[in-house]
């Protein structure tokens, strides 16, 4: 048989090339590839040949071993995403999940989506007319690639249906069956006057998918269908249905998919009971399974209720509920349980919440994909709501973006109707509440009088210089910034029409800081997009050496026709192999030492791979992935022995493309 999905994938790891990888880890893919093509090609090879070629090629792809620490590239939240050509990403209650090396992101586009991202200063209740069912792919998880619609509404089902006579579709996840060879979908339907799971079924992870069950049934629910839903992926491979029952939600359910085929859900095994919960969704972390999900509001945020495994088996016991501790300032940053994303890193692993945010609450689904890192450091797991945050998908690692908004729920956006106490702001008297109408059109804003105020006592700041702004209308207040040394007040004077206030230059210890809103008078201020960001760069822990000072030397010319470069222009190397730039570095002491290259590859070619020679010795290679543009900066991080005293260090580059541009290089304390 001739199967298109293995040709296919074939020809996208023939893509790969070894020299961005260990060996160690390269042979086995590179003999699992040369076996797959060569069952790809014979027009013999029966249903299970395929499947084990398929199953072998991605299990030898996920083993790969990037042969550099990759780059911590940047996930901004509050705005709309778009994909790697510029296009919307439209991808709605869906789920992400890794299929060899790459991560694919499954979701719908509902026509609300559009409607919100033309006009995003009103609301759009019940727009979830389904129009396609898209794919992204990404090796890092914040460049999306879109591949496909794997189903529209001219997609047959059952009976001669098609999706787009169906009544609701949405709540998906995608596995991948490797007695069948086939990625199978399982997303909630209303189909025909029923409810269900409908299972549709594709050769590769972005191809078109065709109808494979409508199962309206899951043994042990109460109800036809579901009530939300995930699919969740064991480490063992095993691939398992996450659920509520449909009316009431009370009772959350494991159920295993079908191992012959994934085209049955099996019955289901309850595992919590209790209040009405949604957005169900399951990850795993340091062996412990954590069932999470949100209050029953239809799309409103709340905190994320958790049950925790209590042995090591996914169908097992769990704990009572708990609340996943940070997510109560802002209620999950403004969203309901969406999905997450588990990444074993080289260093750490590190759990992606994917939060869900509509229109019907918040500011009208502006950033209606929220991804926030979960860690655990002690006996619970932590979400930590932040608004902008760095990620290298290689490591595991993550840190707080520069750009970071310290302040939760700064719009005003996370309760959902009018309250006299606002979530994650503490109540200092007189009158306090949320009222309709924020800046720039939003929902909500913050109004306090009769002398009153509110404060946020933000747990951490790293120590530096921070800007605090807002905008306001009404009688006159003040804001007040607290840190352990002192206080700064920025005064808000009267005005009938928001305008924006901003107090710069206010220099922070690390630890806890408070901000304040009062009243001046019994007059009401009303504030709104309240941010305390951090202006300053954290001073770098070694010595910066930038690629324009002697005695850097650049086989090519020093420009500065590229905006966002460091000092005073950056090395354009010659395209050329063998084309390097070199470094003179002078670490104090002998021993191992991080480097961090920054460095803009605008190439629509791909990456540009380099030897990194250290002192005349090829130390390991590096490449250097398309950061989207000539402006578009980005930093790969390696480790390197260093002499005390003298060293040089060369970026050799190994094709005729030559180097991307080099701004600089980062050289941390030598330790060891």
């Amino acid at each position: 048989m001739v199967d298109r999905g293995l040709k296919y994938l074939v020809s996208d790891y023939q893509t790969r090339t070894p020299a961005k990888y260990t060996a160690g880890s390269w042979k086995p893919f590179a003999k699992a590839l040369r076996t797959a093509a060569d069952v790809a090609d014979d027009t013999s090879a029966g249903t299970s040949d395929v499947a084990d070629a398929k199953t072998a090629l991605m299990t030898a792809a996920g083993d790969l071993k990037a042969a550099d620490e990759g780059t911590f590239q940047t996930i901004t939240n509050n705005t709309f995403w778009n994909d790697t050509s510029g296009n919307p990403i439209y991808s709605q209650g869906g789920g992400v999940f890794k299929f060899g090396d790459t991560y694919y992101w499954y979701g719908v586009h509902y026509t609300g989506a559009e409607l919100y991202r033309a006009n995003p200063t009103r609301k759009y209740d019940g727009n979830v007319s389904f129009v396609s069912i898209p794919v992204y792919s990404s090796k890092d998880l914040v460049n999306w690639k879109f591949e496909n619609r794997i189903a529209t509404r001219s997609t047959r089902i059952q009976n001669g249906a098609t999706l787009g006579q169906a009544g609701w579709v949405g709540r998906l996840g995608v596995s991948y069956n490797e007695n069948t060879g086939k990625y199978v979908l399982a997303t909630q339907a209303y189909v025909g006057g029923g409810h269900g799971v409908l299972f549709l079924q594709g050769d590769s992870p972005t191809d078109t998918f065709d109808y494979g069950y409508f199962q309206t049934q899951i043994t042990n629910s109460p109800t036809t269908g579901t009530g939300d839903q995930t699919v969740f992926t064991d480490d063992d491979g095993k691939d398992y249905l996450i659920f509520s029952n449909r009316e009431g939600r009370a009772r959350g359910f494991v159920s295993k998919l079908r191992e012959s085929d994934s085209l049955r859900a099996e019955p289901g095994v309850e595992i919590r009971r209790g209040a009405g919960r949604e957005g169900n969704a399951m990850f795993k972390l340091d062996g412990r399974y954590y069932h999470a999900a949100s209050d029953l509001h239809g799309w409103n945020t709340s905190v994320n209720y958790v049950n925790e495994s209590t042995s090591g088996n996914v169908q097992g016991s769990y704990s009572s509920e708990y609340v996943l501790a940070g997510t109560e300032k802002d209620y999950s940053h403004v969203t309901q349980t969406g999905f997450f994303v588990t990444v074993k890193g080289t260093k750490q692993n590190t759990v992606i919440y994917a939060g869900d945010r509509w229109a019907d609450f918040a500011w009208n689904g502006i950033g209606y994909n929220q991804w926030v890192p979960i860690t655990k450091t002690g006996a619970r797991p932590q979400f930590h709501s932040v608004s902008q945050w760095q990620f290298n998908a290689t490591t595991g690692e993550w840190r707080v973006g520069p750009a970071n908004n310290y302040i939760l729920n700064p719009d005003i956006q996370a309760d959902r109707v009018i309250v006299s106490s606002v979530r994650g702001w503490r109540n200092l008297g007189g009158s306090v509440t949320n009222v309709n109408g924020g800046v720039n059109g939003s929902r909500f804003a913050l109004q306090v009088s009769n002398s009153g105020g509110v404060e946020q006592r933000i747990e951490s700041v790293p120590a530096g210089t921070y800007t605090l702004s807002l905008h306001a209308r009404g009688s006159a207040g003040q804001v007040v910034i607290t840190g352990a040394n002192g206080s700064r007040t920025l005064s808000i004077p009267a005005s009938s029409g928001w305008a924006k206030r901003e107090l710069t230059g206010i220099a922070l210890p690390s630890g806890a800081a408070t901000v304040t809103v009062r009243a001046s008078g019994s007059g009401g201020v009303t504030v709104d997009q309240l941010s305390l960001v951090k202006t300053s760069a954290d001073a770098p822990s070694g010595q910066r050496y930038e690629a324009e000072t002697a005695p850097a030397v650049c086989q090519g010319t020093i420009d500065s026709n590229q905006a966002g470069y460091s000092g005073t222009g950056f090395c354009n190397g010659t395209a050329a192999a063998g084309a390097y730039a070199q470094f003179a570095v002078t670490p104090a002491t002998a021993g191992t030492a991080t480097v961090a290259v920054r460095f803009a590859n605008g190439s629509s070619s791909g990456a540009r791979p380099a030897n990194l020679i250290v002192n005349g010795s090829t130390v390991g290679t590096v490449s250097f992935e398309s950061t989207g543009a000539w402006t578009t900066w980005s930093t790969k991080t390696v480790t390197v022995p260093l002499n005390a005293g003298s060293n040089t260090i060369r970026l050799d580059p190994t094709t005729a493309a030559g180097l991307p541009n080099v701004d600089y290089l980062d050289v941390g304390a030598a330790t060891g």
